[in-house]
């Protein structure tokens, strides 16, 4: 006579489904362990690699700042040359050669935008124009300078379309930046060289009403005067 088959418990169950578990994962490693431990040994590297960038982009931005504070008594004198090239014999790179060595860094591309300063300010605006350009930073106020910077360039050519968009989108960076006003008033007065009054009398109101303190606020009138002739 057969006998009933027991019914197996809940627990039983489970313990089951774990031998088989661990059964199958033991064939599974024996199988493939080969292609496993190659496997792990890439993630190992790729997990190690970005670690070293990260360690070797955190010493080179430090080594950026310090040449970028040397180079800061020079910019700051005006002696805007000897910054961009720095001065033989010395410590001082100069920021032509920090951009090339630390592009790439924060305080690297922080030296892009005091390179396109000092070449605007030598009036070699083709190459403070490629600097701004080529700004790739994560700094709101240096990212709306590269905007304020690339907007002057194509104001200079005649092309105020584009300038009072690049002023507009460099006053929006932040919110705190004390530029914004001056940013507003060029733009406002790039769009009145192209007709575009109504736009530029709501800039010029807005200096008003947000930024009744500011320096841009003393030359909003004479322009609201000429719109409003």
């Amino acid at each position: 006579m057969l006998q009933k088959k027991k019914k197996l418990s809940k627990k039983e169950i489970k313990e089951d489904k774990l031998i088989n578990f661990y059964k199958s994962s033991v064939d599974f490693f024996e199988k493939y362990q080969s292609k496993i431990f190659i496997y792990a040994g890439v993630v190992v590297v790729v997990v190690a690699a970005i670690y070293f960038y990260l360690n070797q982009k955190n010493v080179n931005d430090e080594k950026a700042g310090l040449e970028l504070s040397r180079i800061m008594t020079l910019y700051d004198k005006g002696s805007y040359l000897e910054a961009i090239e720095g001065i033989q014999g010395t410590n001082i790179i100069g920021l032509k050669n920090l951009v090339t060595e630390y592009g790439g860094t924060e305080n690297g591309e922080t030296a892009k935008i005091y390179l396109a300063n000092c070449y605007s300010f030598l009036s070699n605006y083709e190459e403070a124009f490629k600097y701004y350009e080529d700004y790739n930073g994560s700094i709101d106020y240096f990212e709306a300078a590269s905007l304020a910077g690339q907007a002057g360039y194509y104001a200079m050519k005649g092309d105020y379309d584009k300038a009072s968009n690049l002023y507009l989108n460099a006053s929006k960076q932040s919110q705190v930046n004390s530029q914004n006003p001056d940013y507003i008033l060029n733009a406002g007065i790039c769009l009145m060289k192209i007709g575009e009054k109504d736009e530029a009398r709501i800039l010029f109101n807005k200096i008003k009403d947000d930024y009744s303190s500011s320096s841009a606020n003393r030359e909003v009138d004479k322009y609201l005067a000429v719109i409003n002739w």
